[in-house]
């Protein structure tokens, strides 16, 4: 990996400690409970859950618009599966 990868992933894992430990948003944390129950392990549950905040980022710098919980929440509702815009993953 990079350095400015390794530096996303960090942050993006730190986010989403401070969310489980704040329980804010409550559905990161439900989600993840609701992969375990699904047959995801543990890991692999905080990895996509990862992926939905990292999604969000994504959608909040290229529009400009900031962070939306909401937009983040349904994004959290539709784990495992995932996309990003208009289906098509980033460049």
């Amino acid at each position: 990996m990079t350095e400015t990868s390794d530096f996303v992933r960090e942050t993006i894992d730190e986010l989403l400690e401070t969310q489980l430990r704040t329980d804010t948003p409550p559905e990161a944390r439900q989600t993840i409970e609701r992969l375990v129950a699904g047959g995801y392990s543990h890991p692999e549950a905080l990895i996509l859950v990862g992926c939905a905040l990292a999604r969000e980022m994504y959608e909040a710098l290229g529009t400009g618009t900031g962070l939306d919980e909401q937009r983040y929440v349904e994004g959290l509702e539709r784990l495992p599966a995932l996309s990003f815009g208009d289906d098509e993953p980033p460049a």
